[in-house]
């Protein structure tokens, strides 16, 4: 942007000192050939009255004394003084009249004197191109050495405007990316024009109503989240209740699998700010963990649960509740949308790279798309599992079933 206005005033300032400066530098000129002639033409006319009343043959004294050389012609033609050749304006000023002319390398003066009773004698001077332009170079160079300082002084004005809006806009655009970066205690400070002033105090007005929404956002879901757990506590004494060990068991670790799912939303809904820590966890733990406890409701419905996961702990960045969550979405899909007895297959590579396969009908229309869902769910199972990882894709297996891999960016 400083670059952009400072070629702006450069060729404004142009534009201007052009306009300005060539007919000044125009007029100079003519200034100083009009000069040049009027010394010259007095100079002349101081003779006229010497030349109407000296003798025929003292002229060529009067043309010698002269200040500048003269050239006398006489009634019968015969020039005294200075050598010039006779030209049409001599033979126009032995008619009587006085002219200025052009001739090569400069102009001819010449003047009639008449009233003499030997005829008319014609006076003659000549201006040379050298005299015509004297002091007309410096006044140029005056002119440029001018335009050139008031070009730098243009261009040192605009370098001082330019640096404070650019100073000011890239103070903005610090404080956006700030913001984006979930900084929201970034702001602003006012300054430079009005316009951008009034830019600042808009961005720092965005910034407050973000907290604010995000802070009542976050109170609503801690909230929600908290009267889950009476419903929870209700679901707890009903499962210690069940008179089949095996089964209460199996009812409480859901039960516990779902508080502290309850927990960890409401602790992250009432995290200021992200941690400056990045989370991590091994994918190869929490996938088994996971998997075995759907592997119960596989066995309950009937479905073979193939599992082939990497051997040894798998680092990957990623929450461990975060990744649970993904998990529980994608095998809580293969069981919503596949018939009982239909097998599905986990496999987590040594590349992080997690994949959940089944041989059910395959995927509907619009599958993938958020909030869009065919079997009366929320349609938000997939979209919680493209925030744990890097990314998601949804194919179909070899079996014709759905095949849906997520791309977890495993720690080298």
């Amino acid at each position: 942007m400083r670059r952009r206005l400072a070629l702006l005033v450069t060729a404004t300032a142009c534009l201007v000192l052009v306009a300005f400066l060539v007919p000044l530098a125009v007029l100079i000129r003519a200034v100083a050939e009009d000069r040049a002639l009027v010394a010259a033409t007095a100079d002349l006319q101081g003779l006229v009255p010497l030349a109407a009343t000296t003798a025929t043959p003292d002229l060529a004294t009067l043309a010698s004394g002269a200040d500048r050389p003269v050239t006398v012609y006489l009634p019968d033609g015969t020039p005294v003084g200075a050598p010039a050749p006779r030209t049409p304006a001599v033979e126009l000023a032995a008619r009587g009249r006085s002219l200025t002319a052009e001739a090569e390398g400069g102009r001819e003066i010449v003047v009639g004197v008449q009233g003499r009773a030997d005829g008319t004698v014609v006076l003659r001077t000549f201006v040379p191109d050298e005299e015509l332009s004297r002091g007309v170079t410096r006044a140029w160079l005056l002119l440029a050495g001018l335009g050139m300082a008031l070009l730098l002084v243009g261009l040192f004005v605009a370098d001082r405007l330019a640096r404070t809006l650019v100073t000011s806009i890239t103070e903005l655009s610090t404080v956006s990316h700030r913001l984006a970066g979930a900084e929201l205690d970034a702001r602003a400070t006012p300054s430079g024009p009005a316009e951008l002033r009034d830019v600042a105090g808009a961005l720092n007005h965005l910034a407050g109503r973000i907290q604010d929404l995000l802070r009542e956002e976050r109170e609503q879901v801690a909230d929600l989240s908290h009267r889950l757990r009476t419903p929870l506590t209700a679901l707890r004494l009903e499962a210690e209740a069940l008179g089949d060990p095996a089964e209460a068991a199996r009812v409480t670790a859901g039960v516990d699998a779902v508080e502290r799912a309850v927990s960890g939303l409401i602790i992250a809904a009432r995290r200021a700010t992200p941690s400056p820590f990045p989370a991590e966890c091994d994918a190869a733990a929490v996938v088994r963990e996971r998997v075995a406890f759907w592997s119960v409701l596989a066995e309950d419905t009937g479905r073979e649960v193939r599992l082939d996961l990497v051997d040894g702990p798998l680092p990957v960045p990623v929450a461990a509740e975060d990744l649970a969550a993904a998990v529980d979405a994608l095998l809580g899909n293969v069981f919503a949308h596949t018939p009982d007895g239909t097998p599905f297959a986990v496999s987590l590579r040594q590349d992080g790279v997690l994949s959940i396969a089944d041989e059910g009908p395959g995927l509907p229309a619009g599958a993938g798309e958020r909030g869009e869902s065919t079997a009366g769910s929320t349609g938000l199972g997939l979209d919680i599992a493209r925030r744990a990882g890097h990314t998601l894709r949804l194919s179909t297996s070899h079996t014709g079933g759905a095949l849906v891999t997520l791309e977890l960016l495993a720690r080298p």
